[in-house]
């Protein structure tokens, strides 16, 4: 019969890289700010844990850990037709325009997000607003904001999806006749569309 001798320090190793392989990949700090893993739209973090305040977008900007999608803190006031009128050839600043214009914390690259990744801010057993208890957003009084979801194109050749913050409900509305503030994101799969 063999018998192998292992030391302390080689089993402390074995376990120490067993423990580290199993443990869920963690928050990173490097030298242009902080990095996480890779998103999972199927896990429910409490707000304090799945809102990170970007301290390298001056704070202006708040990272979403549940979807991976990056929003302005504080989103405009301003309130902007989604459309533009289809005999109209120029108009004033609108929706998606705004949005790409953008220079929330100092950078670019933000857009109109989709219905669902609006929606997916919202706690559905709260209200005003359905937001999740302790997020860092300031919202203000706005309460519906535009999104580039088109509502049944095919019939309705500008309506477009709305998302209410303070009652959590979606709807529709005509993008010439209405007006709507707006929430910018970046990231996520309606990126570079």
């Amino acid at each position: 019969m063999t018998t192998t001798r292992i030391s302390r320090a080689t089993l402390w190793l074995a376990v120490a890289a067993a423990c580290v392989a199993a443990a869920p990949a963690t928050a990173q700090t490097s030298a242009n700010g902080p990095y996480y893993a890779m998103p999972s739209w199927d896990q429910t973090l409490p707000a304090a844990s799945r809102f990170i305040v970007l301290s390298n977008f001056a704070s202006q900007a708040v990272l979403d850990r549940e979807t991976g999608l990056v929003w302005e803190r504080t989103p405009s006031t301003d309130r902007f037709d989604q459309t533009l009128p289809p005999t109209l050839v120029f108009g004033g600043i609108h929706a998606e325009e705004h949005c790409l214009d953008l220079r929330t914390g100092g950078r670019m690259g933000w857009r109109l997000p989709s219905a669902a990744e609006l929606a997916s801010l919202i706690d559905p057993t709260r209200s005003a607003p359905a937001l999740p208890a302790g997020h860092p957003f300031d919202i203000g009084t706005s309460q519906s904001f535009w999104t580039s979801s088109r509502y049944y194109p095919e019939r309705f050749a500008v309506a477009h999806r709305i998302v209410n913050i303070f009652n959590g409900v979606t709807g529709a509305v005509d993008g010439t006749t209405t007006t709507q503030p707006v929430w910018c994101v970046r990231g996520g799969a309606d990126a570079g569309r």
